[in-house]
């Protein structure tokens, strides 16, 4: 089952936009990120909890099955860089990762077809909570 979410009105709006562009329209890998998009509890950005991962949010997780862990920011495709730790919201791990709140877990599967647990030990920064409303 997957934990509950929330998504700001204004990543809700950015993502929407980005997925109707011809680019990214018809890419059936999007699919996850959109049935994420429909289940969201979706609130004004101003009303965000500062403990939910949010687009240009970094956070801390745990890889439960190794103890391994690791911060990442979720980041728009343009922006993501896999040596600075910046994961896209279109990877897999990072439409797992919107609006998941500290506490909170989730499974979900590499590239390579490994299942992995992860879960939020903190969002260290959040746009949001920093009065960043257009990031």
């Amino acid at each position: 089952m997957k934990p509950p979410i929330i998504v700001s009105s204004s990543d809700l709006e950015r993502l929407e936009g980005l997925l109707t562009l011809p680019t990214f329209r018809s890419r059936s890998d999007l699919d996850g990120l959109r049935e994420e998009l429909e289940r969201a509890d979706v609130r004004e950005p101003e009303d965000m909890p500062a403990d939910v991962i949010t687009m240009n949010s970094r956070a801390r997780f745990l890889e439960e099955g190794t103890g391994r862990e690791y911060e990442l920011t979720l980041a728009y495709p343009k922006d993501a860089n896999a040596e600075a730790r910046r994961v896209s919201i279109f990877s897999p791990a990072g439409s797992a990762l919107l609006g998941l709140a500290a506490g909170q877990s989730i499974d979900w599967n590499t590239p390579d077809g490994k299942e992995l647990h992860l879960k939020v030990l903190e969002v260290t920064w959040q746009p949001e909570a920093n009065g960043q409303f257009e990031l």
